[in-house]
């Protein structure tokens, strides 16, 4: 494993070794890693600076540094006296990921504004050339060319920096859109429970691919809308049942509360709800425990294509309300045929999943028949019943009596039931059969669509 030896900052073995992690896990680091030791033979513990910079609590650039490094320094300096590296570091401080993204977005730019010296100007390019074949004084010749760059265009780095911090932020945020829950404040707790090679790698495939950004942003916004729709739910099932003891500060007795407010009691107060031990109404939801699957049952017929990306973040806010509920996801991809179900177990979803499902498109025609042969499958293999089955699409097809008669059968047995999302068609005719509920939307951005957030 590579291990960064030579460093501008006040870094320690710890910081070092790390960094070499973080390169290993991150083919972007390795890729501009490459490319940027092909420029100036120190760009690669510059990186490491980068991240120390970033990273570490307190960095502080030495003093006296020898003259291989004096570019580095130079570089170090300029980016952490940039007006943006302060409130970027908020964001980035002891968090290993956005660190790692600001380190990716940071180095990329900084090699990048480089190459653009040294194309602007001879004696830059010369000087890096000479230091690159290891010649004698080059070391100091180099450091003094890229003195007057950054004297002449040194705002033109600030710029590029400001706008890397930016895509970092943005690229954090897309990944928590994708892998986070509902609540706000939740991403970084989920975050935390995914590899964090896995989350680099969801980063870059963000960078790369459109399609994915398109689909993390309609997911951000569908699971804010989810979460709004669960806590109405919520607030309108609950009843108060009796009094128990806890520390639920939005269920404690007036009693309790005046205790908080007394001088002479707010001590033992404080005591018992540290506890658990302060009295508070004891409310139940009327929703029993142990509801079965949420099945996803979506048309990708060819008509659905422009509404791919809508329809992938909406499919993950339904995903996000059954790992709140700790239900099996189940998604079925249909078209003239249904694809296998796939199964996250408790509505969890690893990088590899979310790759897949952001990419998979099926396109052809549409029948109902199999996809629902598909979710009866997956109800009669789950051990519980209360299934909710959500099936979306902006066609028509026949589903033969003996069928329904079978469906209606195991519905009966099962209990789940069955939400028609139809979008932009009128005719009920195809779905009336087997549907407990339809709703009738314009597509995926009519509210009429998030009632299937109350499953």
């Amino acid at each position: 494993m590579r291990e960064t030896m030579n460093s501008v900052l006040n870094t320690d073995s710890y910081d070092r070794r790390r960094f070499s992690q973080l390169l290993e896990m991150s083919d972007k680091l390795k890729e501009i890693e490459k490319l940027g030791n092909k420029y100036f033979p120190s760009f690669q513990p510059l990186m490491g600076d980068l991240w120390a910079g970033l990273f570490k609590m307190k960095p502080e650039l030495l003093e006296g540094v020898p003259a291989e490094l004096e570019m580095n320094h130079q570089l170090m300096e300029k980016v952490m006296a940039d007006d943006g590296y302060s409130d970027f570091r908020e964001f980035t401080r002891l968090d290993d990921f956005a660190a790692a993204l600001g380190t990716t977005k940071y180095s990329e730019t900084v090699l990048c504004w480089v190459k653009e010296q040294a194309d602007q100007n001879q004696e830059m390019a010369d000087a890096l050339q000479q230091l690159m074949n290891g010649e004698q004084g080059a070391s100091q010749q180099a450091a003094e060319a890229l003195s007057a760059a950054l004297s002449q265009n040194g705002k033109t780095l600030s710029r590029m920096l400001s706008q890397a911090a930016q895509e970092a932020m943005e690229a954090k945020e897309n990944v928590q859109s994708l892998l986070g829950g509902m609540q706000a404040g939740s991403g970084d707790s989920e975050l935390k429970k995914v590899p964090l090679k896995d989350q680099l790698l969801l980063a870059e495939k963000l960078s790369r691919d459109k399609k994915l950004r398109e689909i993390a942003a309609w997911a951000g916004r569908m699971k804010v809308i989810a979460n709004r729709k669960q806590r109405s739910k919520h607030k309108d099932s609950t009843s108060r049942n009796g009094i128990r003891q806890g520390k639920d500060i939005e269920q404690l007795l007036p009693m309790e509360l005046g205790s908080y407010a007394s001088p002479i009691s707010k001590m033992d107060f404080l005591r018992r709800y540290a506890e658990g031990q302060t009295l508070q109404y004891d409310t139940k939801g009327h929703e029993q425990l142990g509801k079965g699957p949420i099945v996803l049952c979506l048309d990708q017929s060819g008509s659905m294509k422009n509404q791919d990306t809508i329809s992938k973040g909406f499919a993950l806010a339904l995903m996000s309300i059954a790992r709140k509920q700790r239900r099996d996801f189940a998604w079925i991809p249909f078209s003239s045929h249904a694809s296998d179900p796939i199964i996250y177990e408790r509505g969890k979803m690893g990088v590899q999943d979310m790759i897949q499902l952001a990419t998979v498109f099926l396109n052809g025609g549409t029948s109902f028949t199999s996809p629902l042969e598909k979710a009866a499958d997956v109800i009669k293999r789950s051990r519980f019943n209360q299934a909710d089955i959500i099936f979306v699409t902006d066609g028509e097809s026949r589903v033969n009596g003996e069928f329904l008669n079978t469906w209606n059968e195991l519905r009966e047995k099962k209990g789940f039931s069955v939400l028609s999302l139809l979008l932009g068609t009128e005719s009920i005719q195809g779905v009336r059969g087997f549907s407990n509920r339809i709703v009738k939307a314009s597509s995926f951005k009519d509210e009429s669509v998030y009632q299937a957030f109350e499953v």
